[in-house]
Parts: structure tokens; sequence; C-alpha cells
């Protein structure tokens, strides 16, 4: 079996698609991974334009690049979010709007069930994604934070995700949060309880991705093995934690790259992750679709990275045993 590699262009989005679906191959990836960002994926055109993703579909596949995905964790992050100035640099203008947090609330709502639409035109199965928080701020627990507020949150989850999640259905779309520190679900833990609160409908699932575990101290095969069914998508990138008696891994309000935080991105193989561990538990569960590069490592050049992440990720997948290696000594299988 062997998986499709994928690269999500998140970190590109100030390529332009055309240049940005030439370096993808040239880098050595089967597919794309299209953010909802910069000019790769554009939900807007995709619904008004009866032909903008018949056009997108024919410059991958002029590159030879298949689409599993699409991702739009810029405007999910605004779902949920208590917004702030800082929402305006992640948002479109049509999305933020005169800034009244109530507005941006509803029409990023909106969008992601636009979103959804355009997948199912796109042809594409899964849209990855945030869903912002509004209780992350409460995550220390001082001033003592009464149980109702934490439960406020995920009220607020399923009231504002179960309409969008229904046009997730209608259109035969799944969603995958990334699991991650600022979402409602940012650890084992809460992610069960993100699915309790949504009554585990089957639209809602998981982009996993280990480096936001690793960092946290959760070992990212624990979350495969707690959710076998909810994988929808994987993300492979890495983290490594450098506390050294002076950091620690709420980084200190230090900027990524800053050796003195207590954790950073890496690239894949270059951090703390256990791949080896997670392609033994992805063949356990099952899980067939793509392993996707979200490369982020600021210490190194981005095209490098991308490039060495590619022959890497292609070294650590196999597939699973088709039989027991000890199976010429049993009998019952001769």
């Amino acid at each position: 079996m062997a998986r499709l590699v994928t690269l999500f262009t998140g970190q590109w989005a100030d390529l332009g698609i055309e240049e940005m679906a030439r370096k993808t191959k040239e880098f050595g990836y089967d597919g794309i991974e299209l953010a909802c960002w910069g000019d790769h994926f554009e939900v807007d055109k995709a619904l008004a334009d009866d032909n903008y993703c018949a056009e997108r579909r024919e410059l991958l596949e002029r590159h030879e690049l298949r689409c599993e995905a699409i991702s739009n964790h810029l405007v999910g992050q605004a779902v949920l979010d208590n917004i702030d100035a800082r929402h305006q640099a992640i948002l479109s203008p049509a999305i933020w709007g005169d800034g009244d947090p109530a507005g941006v609330n509803q029409r990023a709502a909106e969008e992601m069930k636009n979103t959804a639409r355009a997948a199912q035109r796109m042809g594409v199965e899964v849209v990855n994604g945030f869903t912002g928080s509004s209780i992350w701020h409460l995550i220390y627990d001082f001033p003592p934070t009464p149980a109702s507020m934490i439960d406020a949150g995920f009220e607020l989850l399923a009231e504002r995700w179960n309409p969008i999640l229904d046009v997730f259905g209608e259109c035969g779309v799944k969603f995958a949060l990334e699991v991650h520190p600022t979402e409602i679900a940012f650890d084992l833990y809460t992610a069960e309880r993100a699915l309790e609160a949504l009554d585990h409908r089957e639209e809602f699932g998981f982009n996993f991705d280990p480096s936001h575990l690793l960092w946290q101290g959760v070992d990212p095969v624990e979350f495969l093995r707690a959710f076998p069914d909810r994988i929808y998508h994987v993300h492979i990138k890495d983290a490594i934690a450098t506390l050294n008696g002076r950091s620690g891994i709420l980084a200190s309000h230090l900027p990524w790259g800053d050796h003195r935080r207590g954790w950073d991105f890496r690239s894949p193989g270059r951090g703390g992750v256990n791949f080896e561990e997670i392609i033994r538990t992805l063949n356990q569960i099952d899980y067939q679709g793509p392993l996707s590069v979200e490369w982020e490592d600021i210490g190194m050049d981005r095209d490098h990275g991308a490039e060495e992440a590619c022959s890497f990720v292609r070294e650590i997948d196999f597939a699973p045993s088709g039989r027991r290696f000890d199976a010429a000594f049993d009998k019952e299988e001769q």
C-alpha cells in the first residue's frame, strides 16, 4: 500500500497556484493539499464560476498532481474565537467586514458552509481546518474557572458547528479538525469532549498532526489509537522540545525560531516525532489516505525542506504485513 505523498500549500500562499503546482511536482510529490487562501483555492470563485473547479483540476492534472483535500484553517478559526484585532490579518476583507465580532463569527460560519459546497464541486471529500475556541484563554484555570464556563464553550461548538456540519453532510464532505492549541480540541481529552458535544456525528473527525501533540507531552500514537475511525487526514509535521531548565512549553512569548523557546517546529525527521510508530499505527487502523507534508521550519530554506520532506515520507511509509512472520509454523494456515 503506497499512500499518496502530498504537500500542503499554506506555507507557500505567497506564490501563485501555477508556480506552486510546478514546484510541488518538482519536489517529487504525488499530490497537493490546497489552502483556501492566496489564489490556491478560492471558495467564492469555485461557487460563482462553473468552470473554476474544472480549470483547477486541469491545472493539477497537467502537473500530474492529485488533490484529495482542501484546507480552510484561517476562516474556521474565526467561527468560535473571541474576535480581536489579530484576526484581521488572517481573514479576507469580505469575512472581516467592519470587524464587529458577532458579524465576523457569522460570516466565517457561512464561509465554512460554502467551503463544503466548493469541495463538493472540486470532487474533494475532506476539508481540513480549525474550529477556533471561545475558551482557550481559560486554559490555566486562574482566576478559578467554573465548570459552567467550560461547558459553555463546548455548547457553543455544537451551536455554531452543527449547522455547518449539516451542509458538510449534504455535500458528502467530511470536516477534519487539526487538533491544535487555540482550538476547542487541542489534546486527546478535549478531542473526546468535542466529539461528545457534536453527538459523534460522522461529518466531524480529525486531521492528525503529531507535531502539536508532541510538545504538549501527548503521545501521538495514543491519539491515533483513541480515534481509529476519526482520522480523516494526516499531516506529516515534526517538532522538538528544547527544555533546558530555563525554557518552558509555553514558549515565553518568544517568536518562532528563537533559541530560548522551549519548543519549535522542525522539518519532518529532524525533530522528536516517532514516525516509525505512527506509520505502524496508521497501518493498524487501516488509514489509506494521503500523508500530507505541512512544512514549517524557520531555520531551513522551505524549498530544500519540502524536497527533503518528500523523500523522508517515502522512506518511512510501508505497507502492513499480509501474514504473520511465523505463519510457516502454523498448521492451521497451511
